[in-house]
């Protein structure tokens, strides 16, 4: 009997992508299991390629069959448990294998091949062209090789094409060797290479013998730990290796995000009896048989985290571990913070603004048992952490636990799928859940549990409408209304803080002619590009080109181009003028680029080195501020008027959440609605925080119009650079289902809206048709729709499929 390996391919198209047979030889029999990443020869060509172990088997005879190259891990860099995820994603995403492991992996775990070229010894070098033997010569020179950037940057009007013709002629040939992408962190370190019996014999100096005692009151030290506190030279330290007294050696350090102290201080949190309540009826759903899943429903300020931090003090004192999900990163380091106060260094973290080296060492931490506590984005989800008891989705209606690429997850599925494998419980936790997580705890899938009272007595916010349609009647143009300023006013006069809202960032939305009605655009996306007053350019928020504002009308030549809308910026300027003396935080896209200044700015937002804090959505949830006594909102029915269906409940959302975030100290709050539709129903509902009447209406539109909860919606995206083709092949896709449901599918019912183009038709000088399908996501759509939308993917056709988008404009 032989064993083999089912091996999937780093790279493979959709077309190729599936579980390939290698045979191992017998040198690798024993080390090869499943979870192990290897090097095969793949296609006819027999290319090196990266592949991973999906499983083992035996086979009476490995005729046919290629060989396994080598084995990049010596132990499974994925558990049993991502194994089989990696299988779901591919099934309910429709993506690949490596997508699907790609995005459980940190990004510095992966294979990168790199390319040697070595001399053939007693090539006659006559053959050769004076460039190709002096190529010979400096290679043959090198034992081991020379690695083929080193090689091309040594010699000039050389490149990948001269090398492969001195490897036809055989005078070189080229290897490949394998490594990670981003390497362990390491430290130099000293040890005695003698025993305390053999010191008492030497002869040293003094600063030897200063190093010497250190070794021996400390054991394993630093290069640098000696030098600062024995104040010797590197070369005393490299004599005393030389004669053989000490030896260096390497440690592996991690790159840690964060300070957290190694042991946290668990203080007590006293809760308030309907606290307790929800607590004990939590407690019941641990450790039930196949997972359970909990929605934790309360009003902004109720104290939800203190509960589910009880909860997770019951986890982990169980020996079990957990994992914690924030929609932003803005409120990792709120979170972090919190955590690493009452767990220590037990806590890691997650997200996509840590450097690739850091996210690989929280990895390897979370992976070795180090850390019991996984916090971060959506990414955390995939933390490798074992017996798992609690999985936390803090603001679960956030529409950022969706990934918009491939794979196409929500974090809350893939949450459900390690609950139900550890017999773990799913805690979603929000203010305003998402209609669909209420309905299913509504209808019994999920327990509900409520907290309809704010915690520590504080009351909700007094919420005032403005109609700013009465402002600009009343000759107010700004963007502020009075009521606001006069608010302002106060919190400035009283030395507290202010919250400003407007989800949109830049200065001027547009800039238009008002001669020919031209609008400045994205030569790569059609769509207007937005003013930025910080660069004075004009900039694309699709693509990211910016351009120079044009001093005069392109198209007519009028020299007095028009700045309609307003962005962040615009009210940033309008408030140093209004108010000079106060401290203005402008928190947006823009102005946190640079690594980690969001929660710098919160920082000093938080101790008070800011009066006004103005952003977009990211200063609108789960920030917790003491000294906050007012919140504004300006612009509140800009999202209200979108084509999409979850519009009505992404503003109710944001305004809930917003309003939410004053008062929650001693101080009495305020919150000042800015609308030009001061009678809309939402409007009143946000006004009075009244989540279950919003529902109430909400879930009878959905349920009319044939929208989640009450169905599935697949889109399916097709783009080119080639219009034309995108359009033909969308078509081609309509009608593939058509065939599809008219025979074998027949029993398959659904509603095809398209195919049409995107709401915005072209991105990056790629144009987009979609079609959104309303369906019963089952095994038997899933079928037929991988075999509708197999067709020739030509030139650069790019099609994929999204299940229960965000949006589907």
């Amino acid at each position: 009997m032989v064993k083999i390996a089912k091996v999937v391919i780093d790279g493979a198209t959709v077309q190729f992508d599936r579980q390939y047979s290698y045979a191992l030889p017998p040198e690798l029999s024993d080390k090869c299991c499943a979870g192990i990443r290897v090097v095969v020869p793949f296609g006819r060509a027999n290319v090196k390629k990266q592949g991973f172990v999906i499983a083992t088997d035996t086979v009476n005879s490995p005729d046919g069959l290629k060989f396994v190259i080598s084995l990049f891990d010596e132990k499974p860099v994925l558990s049993e448990e991502m194994i089989k995820l990696c299988e779901w994603m591919r099934q309910q995403t429709f993506c690949t294998y490596y997508d699907a492991i790609h995005a459980i992996l940190p990004a510095g775990m992966g294979m990168k091949f790199i390319k040697s070229y070595c001399a053939v010894e007693d090539f006659d070098t006559k053959k050769l062209e004076e460039l190709q033997n002096a190529v010979y010569s400096f290679v043959k020179k090198k034992i081991g090789g020379v690695k083929r950037e080193a090689l091309i940057s040594s010699f000039s009007g050389i490149d990948d094409v001269f090398l492969q013709t001195m490897c036809n002629i055989g005078a070189i040939y080229a290897e490949d060797d394998t490594a990670r992408k981003i390497g362990d962190a390491t430290m130099k370190m000293v040890r005695l290479a003698i025993t305390r019996e053999e010191v008492t014999s030497l002869k040293v100096t003094s600063k030897q013998q200063s190093v010497i005692n250190y070794l021996l009151e400390n054991s394993d030290c630093s290069v640098k730990e000696i030098i600062y506190f024995t104040g010797v030279t590197v070369s005393v330290i490299n004599t005393l290796e030389k004669n053989g007294i000490i030896e260096f050696f390497e440690k592996e350090i991690f790159r840690l995000p964060h300070n957290l102290s190694q042991f946290g201080n668990r203080e007590n949190i006293i809760l308030t009896d309907e606290q307790n309540g929800v607590l004990n009826e939590l407690k019941e759903k641990l450790n039930v048989v196949g997972g359970a899943c909990a929605l934790l429903y309360g009003v902004t300020g109720s104290g939800k985290t203190q509960v589910f931090l009880r909860v997770v003090d019951e986890v982990i004192d169980s020996g079990k571990t957990v994992i914690v999900m924030v929609p932003e990163i803005s409120l990792t380091p709120q979170t972090l913070s919190l955590f690493g106060k009452r767990y220590g260094n037990r806590v890691a973290v997650f997200h996509s603004a840590m450097s690739a080296g850091q996210r690989l060492d929280e990895w390897k931490r979370v992976k070795n048992g180090e850390a019991v506590i996984a916090i971060g984005t959506r990414t955390a989800v995939f933390a490798p952490l074992h017996n798992i008891g609690l999985i936390v989705m803090d603001e679960e209606q956030e529409h950022t636990y969706k990934s918009e690429q491939s794979p196409r997850f929500h974090a809350r599925n893939i949450a459900k799928f390690r609950a139900n494998f550890n017999n773990a419980l799913l805690l979603l936790a929000s203010a305003t859940p998402s209609l669909e997580s209420f309905y299913m705890a509504q209808n019994g899938k999920y327990s509900l549990h409520t907290l309809k009272n704010r915690y520590g007595g504080a009351s909700m916010p007094n919420v005032t409408t403005v109609d700013m349609k009465s402002e600009i009647v009343s000759g107010n143009h700004s963007s502020l209304s009075r009521k606001l300023t006069d608010e302002l006013d106060i919190v400035l006069r009283d030395k507290k803080q202010a919250i400003l809202l407007l989800n949109r960032r830049g200065y001027n939305t547009y800039i238009s002619c008002p001669v020919c009605g031209y609008v400045a655009t994205c030569p790569s996306c059609s769509i207007s590009m937005t003013y930025h007053s910080a660069n004075n350019r004009m900039m694309c928020h699709y693509c990211g080109h910016s351009a120079e504002i044009d001093k005069k009308c392109p198209e007519c030549g009028c020299e007095h181009l028009r700045f309609y809308g307003m962005g962040t910026q615009r009210v940033e300027d309008e408030l140093k003028m209004l108010f000079p003396q106060a401290r203005i935080l402008r928190l947006d896209a823009d102005s946190t680029l640079a690594k980690d200044s969001f929660s710098h700015y919160l920082d000093l937002f938080s101790k008070g080195e800011y009066d006004i804090m103005l952003g977009t959505q990211m200063v609108a949830k789960g920030l917790d501020f003491e000294n906050v006594t007012l919140v504004g909102v300006i612009g509140a029915d800009q999202s209200m008027h979108s084509d999409d269906y979850r519009s009505f409940e992404r503003t109710f959302s944001l305004l809930t959440q917003v309003v939410g975030r004053a008062g929650r100290g001693g101080y009495s709050g305020k919150a000042v609605i800015q609308t030009v539709n001061p009678e809309s129903n939402l409007i009143h509902l946000a006004v009075q925080q009244d989540y279950e009447a919003f529902y109430n209406d909400e879930i009878l539109t959905r349920k009319m119009m044939l929208y989640p909860p009450f169905c599935d919606i697949a889109l399916v995206g097709v783009s080119s650079t080639d219009s034309g083709l995108a359009y033909d092949s969308a078509i081609k896709i309509f009608d593939n289902i058509k065939a599809l449901i008219e025979k074998e599918y027949n029993a398959v019912k659904l509603v095809i809206l398209g195919p049409s183009a995107a709401s915005v038709p072209k991105v990056n000088l790629r144009y987009r048709y979609r079609m959104i399908i309303k369906c019963r996501y089952n095994a038997r759509f899933r079928e037929m729709i991988r075999k509708a939308t197999d067709i020739k993917r030509q030139n650069d056709l790019s099609v994929f499929i999204d299940v229960n988008p965000e949006t589907v404009i």
